[in-house]
């Protein structure tokens, strides 16, 4: 039977892996943080290892959100290790400060229904496909996004989405098309017309629509 599929807001489950930097049980690691959880097909590629890289010099930016990124990839520590000395000449790394879990049997692969069926090893077997998971601080799936092998992440768009979900967990706010952190917001259709001018002190605008229904009201990106 195939493994069945996480949906968002379904519990991740915890699993204990082999990392470059060690053995690691993953609620242990991810502690009372946000994780980001992002697979690849196999050490020592090329897209991969822009990937890897990019996630590296980004650091900053998810410790800034409170989120830890941790990587997989269908091969050995051992082999991780190597592989991370090229990822660092590539990327003009001085440091790799993340881990990169050891899946060289496959076996986180199945059971997070990450394979890629239309893109198969020498061997003929499944690669691992580009799974992107946001994971909260409970430990709820927030994010899933699957990836072919063969198209790399863009992780600026992974965190804005990442600032999206940590915006609308707390305000009474839905982010539209294209949004950017800082930018206008859509006031969720839930919210009564007696409760905003408490909830939006900086006003609310109301978009005119053919269907006269007064669902788009935008306002300013609420302030934490």
């Amino acid at each position: 039977m195939s493994p069945k599929a996480l949906n968002i807001g379904d519990p991740f489950p915890n699993f204990e892996a082999q990392t470059n930097l060690g053995k690691i049980d993953f609620y242990d690691w991810m502690a009372d943080s946000w994780a980001i959880l992002f697979s690849h097909p196999a050490d020592f590629t090329p897209v991969c290892t822009t990937e890897l890289a990019r996630v590296a010099q980004l650091i900053p930016e998810f410790q800034k959100r409170g989120i830890k990124p941790i990587a997989l990839s269908c091969d050995t520590a051992e082999s991780h290790n190597a592989w991370i000395e090229d990822i660092k000449s590539y990327g003009k790394l001085a440091s790799f400060d993340y881990p990169i879990i050891a899946d060289d049997k496959r076996e986180l692969a199945v059971k997070l229904n990450m394979l890629d069926k239309d893109e198969l090893n020498a061997a003929g077997i499944p690669l691992t496909c580009r799974a992107v998971f946001v994971i909260d601080d409970k430990k709820k799936l927030r994010l899933s996004i699957l990836y072919p092998a063969t198209t790399g992440r863009n992780f600026d768009e992974i965190l804005r989405v990442v600032d999206s979900l940590k915006l609308t967990q707390t305000k009474s706010v839905a982010t539209p098309a294209d949004w950017q952190p800082g930018g206008q917001c859509m006031v969720l259709p839930t919210v009564q017309a007696a409760d905003v001018p408490q909830l939006f002190p900086n006003g609310v605008e109301t978009i005119q629509v053919p269907s006269g229904k007064s669902y788009l009201r935008i306002t300013a990106q609420p302030q934490n």
